[in-house]
């Protein structure tokens, strides 16, 4: 099976103990891992949780009924689905991954707009990004300890270089050492042709 973060990321719930879909769901989103994977729709949890059993790295349990409740399907892991999940976190760790996010490929694309358009969007961004860094900050439990707080330290990292990075731009845009124009873009088009 192809590793997914989701899929990794309910391999993982189960191993801690056996739940329903829903639950899982409102577990990643009570710890914050809603911005590791997206859950927003519960169906992606519902499919990957299919692909899964499919795969036998996960297996339907016993059926449960809560009053004025649906029927809820516990899942558990099997062996073969701790192994996988053992597997693909030795993988992931030494590895970088290629990923694709849109931020560099909206950078790659400035030349469309103008600078000035470009310093109020990366300004909102810097803004934004900030926002993100102080929520991290905030929602660690206290006490609680550094080993599951890992993830968290890591996008807040990310997340400062990304504000840091946004504001040196920001300067060079204020100040004039960072602008384009129609001519310029033409100009280097020209020189940097095969």
């Amino acid at each position: 099976m192809k590793r997914s973060p989701l899929a990794m990321l309910l391999l993982a719930l189960l191993v801690e103990t056996p739940m329903h879909p829903y639950r899982m769901q409102q577990v990643i989103k009570e710890r914050g891992q809603d911005q590791l994977v997206n859950v927003a729709q519960r169906n992606s949890v519902y499919q990957a949780l299919d692909r899964l059993v499919r795969e036998g790295l996960a297996r339907p349990g016993e059926t449960t009924r809560e009053a004025g409740r649906p029927e809820r399907t516990i899942y558990e892991v099997t062996e073969e689905g701790s192994a996988t999940l053992r597997r693909w976190l030795l993988e992931m760790l030494p590895t970088p991954a290629r990923e694709f996010p849109e931020f560099p490929v909206a950078l790659a694309f400035l030349a469309l707009i103008s600078p000035t358009e470009t310093r109020e969007l990366l300004h909102r961004r810097a803004e934004a990004v900030a926002e993100r860094v102080a929520a991290i900050d905030a929602q660690a439990p206290p006490g609680l300890p550094r080993l599951f707080l890992l993830e968290d330290e890591y996008r807040a990292a990310m997340l400062r270089a990304e504000l840091a990075w946004l504001r040196g731009v920001l300067t060079d845009l204020d100040n004039g050492t960072l602008t384009w124009d129609w001519a310029m873009i033409q100009a280097t088009m020209a020189q940097f042709a095969d």
